[in-house]
């Protein structure tokens, strides 16, 4: 240690009288030396052209280098640590890439926890983003996050040369086709003076700063909830943010309104908001499970008559086909769906009744989920009959219930107690419910005050987010061994470090990895693009 720190002073004395320091190689003789950028550039041409321009800067070499500097000592071991892990990524990200390519060839079907791991890396990224349409918000979101990832990484590289004695030449912004990005730029021959681990610190450093960015982002994404307290309650209900003009919804619920229940479930959160539009798009596919409502005989005896008309029965207006049961085991629930399919309903079962009319009346049947607890399904008394919608296949049948807290006629209530006029209501969808669960925007935050900023918390999340995947991605894409990324110079200055092999033998191990995971790469890419466009 003591003499390492001598080194460190004796390089410091050179650069500091203007003499060139020297790394020579053992077993050699003293050589061509290099001098370190000691002054700054005095003019920076930025690149325009068609597909790429930049902006170079010199403002932040000097505040950069004198921190390097001043904090060596602990970011030397803060880098170290990354050096570590860049190197174990690189070892594990390389042998994913191996076993896709496997998979690829059809030489193993995989392991099942391997494959979920796959499905979220960098081969899989694609394919399941662009699986649905992207907004303008999303491309802003992910810009935003490429600068914040990108700037971090080539923070992490300056950093680490600034505390072996590097000067920076200049940082840079640049934006090469559609892509936006930064980069710092410091010679690289003075990278040939200092030892090789310390090379490969500042070689590691940008995939380590990204690994800190991602765990910065998911820390701060679990905190969330507790820094926005004061302002914001949480995971109490969802909040609308917007409804597309093309939604069913549309009309039925505005920003500010608070979906509370989802066929009598109370949702509180996205991901349980998700599962339950899945939970029910699936029992559409089973003929056992019906909802039914306890409809009074009266109402149903001053009900419409289903007209029977080429030969399929059919209701006027918007009016719901219903029918009624007696009760709901399985084999009738397949005697009825039979007879929708086949449209040979008894006419005096079938009538047509308003959807929302069967609001508030009691449930029964099989297809509720956690409401109806009655192991025969049939709760209604002799003045009421069990009566079911009728809709054709794919359709799913459900009731959503919401309240707007912040409208100005439950304002006018104080809000104390719910009114089914003032503060909320329920409706029923028929429709495609994974359709209308992507046509609406929710957040699971809700502004304390009535005219707090709503769509704060949403931004912040989805920003933090952006960044973690980003950022995630590029440190991915930095540990491969392939050529023009940080991969490329770790895997080189690795083996000059820890391998015992002759330089004709090391280059030869270099390029051929190099080659080789370029091309895997290239066919893995091109694999996730073809499965996007079919």
């Amino acid at each position: 240690m003591a003499e390492g720190n001598n080194n460190i002073q004796q390089q410091q004395q050179q650069l500091q009288s203007g003499r060139r320091p020297v790394r020579r190689a053992p077993g050699t003789t003293p050589s061509r030396t290099t001098l370190l950028p000691l002054r700054r550039t005095s003019h920076l041409t930025n690149s325009v052209s068609c597909w790429y321009c930049d902006f170079k800067t010199s403002v932040f070499n000097e505040p950069l280098f004198h921190f390097g500097r001043k904090h060596y000592r602990w970011l030397r071991i803060w880098f170290a640590i990354g050096m570590g892990f860049s190197l174990t990524t690189l070892i594990g990200v390389t042998l994913i890439m191996l076993l896709e390519a496997a998979k690829a060839l059809n030489l193993y079907n995989g392991l099942p926890w391997l494959n979920n791991i796959l499905n979220g890396s960098i081969f899989g990224f694609y394919s399941s983003a662009y699986k649905y349409s992207v907004s303008v918000a999303d491309i802003g979101y992910m810009c935003i996050s490429t600068i914040i990832s990108v700037s971090i990484h080539e923070l992490g590289h300056a950093l680490a040369a600034t505390s072996e004695g590097i000067q920076i030449e200049y940082t840079a912004l640049f934006l090469a086709v559609l892509f936006p990005g930064a980069l710092v730029a410091f010679n690289y021959d003075s990278l040939q003076i200092i030892p090789r681990a310390s090379t490969l610190r500042i070689y590691c450093a940008g995939i380590w700063h990204n690994a800190a960015l991602c765990v910065l982002c998911a820390l701060a994404v679990f905190l969330l909830p507790f820094i926005l307290y004061p302002l914001y309650s949480h995971g109490e209900s969802l909040m609308v943010l917007g409804v597309s003009a093309d939604s069913a919804l549309y009309g039925y619920l505005s920003p500010g309104y608070l979906i509370t229940k989802l066929d009598g479930n109370h949702v509180h959160t996205n991901k349980e908001w998700m599962e339950m539009v899945y939970l029910l798009d699936r029992q559409i596919y089973h003929t056992t499970n019906l909802k039914g409502y306890c409809v009074p005989n009266l109402a149903i005896a001053e009900s419409k008559s289903a007209e029977f008309v080429n030969n399929r029965f059919k209701c006027p207006n918007d009016l719901t086909l219903f029918t009624t049961i007696s009760c709901f085991n399985s084999r009738t629930v397949n005697d009825i769906n039979r007879n929708a399919t086949d449209n040979q309903l008894m006419m005096d079962s079938a009538y047509c009744f308003p959807a929302n009319g069967v609001l508030g009346e009691r449930k029964c049947g099989n297809g509720w989920n956690n409401v109806v607890k009655n192991d025969t399904d049939c709760l209604c008394t002799q003045d009421d009959s069990c009566a079911t919608p009728i809709h054709l296949p794919g359709v799913t049948w459900v009731e959503i219930t919401f309240s707007k807290p912040y409208s100005s006629e439950c304002a006018q209530t104080g809000g104390s107690s719910y009114n089914e006029s003032s503060c909320g209501g329920s409706f029923v969808f028929i429709g495609d419910i994974m359709s209308m669960s992507r046509s609406i925007w929710l957040t699971e935050y809700r502004p304390r005050w009535r005219y707090g900023f709503a769509y704060f918390p949403d931004l912040v999340e989805k920003l933090l987010v952006n960044i973690f995947h980003v950022s995630l991605m590029l440190a991915l894409l930095n540990s491969l061994p392939v050529y023009y990324l940080d991969g490329e110079s770790i895997l080189e200055v690795a083996l000059c470090c820890f391998g015992s092999l002759t330089p004709t033998i090391r280059d030869v191990v270099l390029r051929s990895s190099l080659v080789s995971g370029t091309f895997i790469c290239c066919l893995l890419f091109l694999r996730s693009l073809l499965s996007i466009i079919s």
